[in-house]
């Protein structure tokens, strides 16, 4: 190399710099690729997603590739360095050399080009997949020999390359995936999908609609009432029973009977033959459950019943997946009433109100592991029935009673903001 003028060989020294920028840039872009959207734009045929998909199918070959070139490169950087050192500082200046190639190669090929990777991971790997696809080709003779070594040593440690593990997400983790993709998911998407997660933590007890609210039809009742019943009712599936809940006969569907209470052809005899066997729900049965179970029996409505097979309540397709998207109908059961605004802010509240309809009307965190209901709270947390006035804080929501009737919370004013302890009362 002494015949080499010293500005060629600077001019090869910044070459295989701008070479190793590229291994070192390339290797972080390609293995931090979104592999979902990479997958995606596979399958709508991007060319440089496709080549990179195929290039990771095989990871021990491409980062063998890459570690061969950059080493390859980097060598010969430090040879290249020494020559040019002896030349113009002697046997003193290759220390110095070292030196200088270390920092330039940490910052020029090293942490910028993979910063800059890391931050734009398709704009480094996709052109790089075009190099290293026929690179790879070429030298595959050299890489099998490098892996071949490699995956011998880890064959030595128990370790197998090629039944790399592919572990299931726990549902943390996958709450934890949904929440961190951020400006990749719509904020009303993203809720709807920790929406989905969390159905297993929710039972059919947490959205029913209690005993005391069913609306059905007595089949004791004068038959004008209950042609009056079929015809104003607000829902299309109601309960049959005999006397109370209790004695329920079955489900009628009034999409079939209301066409023959027009024609005239309704009877007692032809309601009872529409009416169709009751399907009974066990109360800590998990949403995600159930809407399966709904989906398998091709209902959309049950009888929530309790260990005893008493039934406790009525819960419908339309509840569970509201869990999911919101409430999408007017719901008469929670009706707008069951929330009055007043001009302090606060807000009048009926008792029977669902804890979690609560929350999500009013945006509040009460906690919904216990009683069901508002008035099931402060019945567990007074541990008795309170007179009108009574003022109390129910998970640090301020709540005064109202009004109390039949041993039960009728109306309470709930203020949302919690109550915050001054730093005297701590």
């Amino acid at each position: 190399m002494e015949d080499i003028p010293l500005s060629i060989l600077f001019g090869i020294l910044v070459f295989l710099i701008l070479l190793s920028a590229f291994f070192s840039s390339s290797e972080t872009g390609l293995m931090t690729l979104n592999r979902y959207r990479l997958r995606h734009l596979a399958q709508v045929n991007h060319a440089g997603a496709r080549r990179a998909q195929k290039l990771l199918e095989r990871p021990d070959r491409l980062i063998g590739l890459i570690l061969l070139g950059n080493n390859f490169v980097n060598v010969m950087a430090s040879a290249i360095t020494t020559v040019i050192a002896l030349r113009l500082g002697g046997e003193p200046g290759i220390a110095i050399g070292a030196g200088i190639l270390t920092l330039v190669i940490l910052v020029f090929a090293e942490v910028t080009p993979k910063t800059l990777a890391a931050l734009h991971p398709e704009r480094v790997a996709f052109p790089a997949a075009f190099i290293y696809g026929p690179l790879l080709w070429l030298l595959y003779p050299l890489v099998w020999v490098v892996n071949g070594i490699a995956n011998g040593l880890l064959r030595l440690l128990n370790i197998h390359p090629e039944n790399g593990s592919v572990d299931a997400l726990s549902q943390e983790e996958l709450r934890t995936v949904v929440l961190e993709a951020g400006a990749m998911i719509p904020k009303r998407h993203q809720d709807m999908l920790l929406n989905i997660i969390d159905l297993e933590k929710v039972t059919v007890e947490d959205i029913m609609v209690p005993r005391q609210e069913i609306s059905g039809i007595d089949l004791e009742d004068d038959w004008d009432d209950i042609l009056d019943q079929m015809t104003n009712s607000q829902y299309t599936r109601l309960p049959v029973f005999r006397d109370n809940i209790d004695h329920v006969v079955g489900f009628v569907h009034l999409r079939k009977v209301l066409p023959r209470l027009m024609r005239g052809e309704l009877d007692r005899e032809t309601l009872e033959g529409l009416i169709r066997e009751p399907l009974f729900i066990p109360e800590n049965t998990p949403l995600n459950r159930q809407l399966l179970q709904f989906q398998r029996e091709r209902r959309r409505i049950g009888l929530v019943v309790d260990e005893y097979g008493d039934i406790q309540g009525l819960a419908t397709l339309e509840d569970i997946l509201e869990e999911v998207v919101g409430e999408f109908t007017t719901d008469p059961a929670t009706s707008i009433s069951d929330f009055t605004a007043e001009t302090d802010g606060s807000y009048l509240v009926n008792g029977m109100v669902n804890v979690r309809d609560l929350n999500r009307a009013l945006q509040m965190d009460l906690p919904t592991d216990g009683p069901k209901t508002l008035n099931g709270m402060v019945l567990e947390y007074l541990e008795a029935i309170p007179e009108p006035g009574t003022s109390l804080l129910l998970s640090g929501y301020p709540v005064e009673i109202i009004q109390t009737k039949d041993n039960l919370v009728k109306t309470l004013r709930v203020y949302t903001r919690p109550h915050r302890p001054s730093a005297a009362q701590d």
